[in-house]
């Protein structure tokens, strides 16, 4: 804004910009931002059926291979293992049943 003064009186000066379609991009910008971010921190997760032998655990993959179930699920998600037994297990090991 400018003003100054002349023998007449005191004037400004203002410029006014309608700025609906900058502000309205930029919230279309800040929702797909928002979608991509969310659809990114879905790229690793496993949906669907997944066919797993259910004496060697291993899955079938969309190649057709079977793999080990450990190696896919971590290789399509974020997933680590944490290898355990369960007590009734540990006491089968242990008795030398397993």
């Amino acid at each position: 804004m400018a003003t100054w003064e002349t023998h007449e009186g005191r004037f400004a000066t203002a410029i006014i910009r309608n700025i609906s379609d900058r502000k309205r991009a930029s919230e279309e910008r800040e929702d797909l931002i928002a979608d991509l971010q969310g659809a990114l921190a879905n790229v690793k997760t496993l949906r669907g059926l997944l066919p797993v032998c259910a004496w060697c655990r291993k899955v079938l993959d969309d190649r057709g291979a079977w793999r080990q179930m450990e190696a896919y699920v971590s290789e399509h998600t974020e997933a680590e293992f944490s290898p355990r037994h369960l007590p009734e297990c540990e006491k089968k090991l242990g008795d030398g049943e397993a």
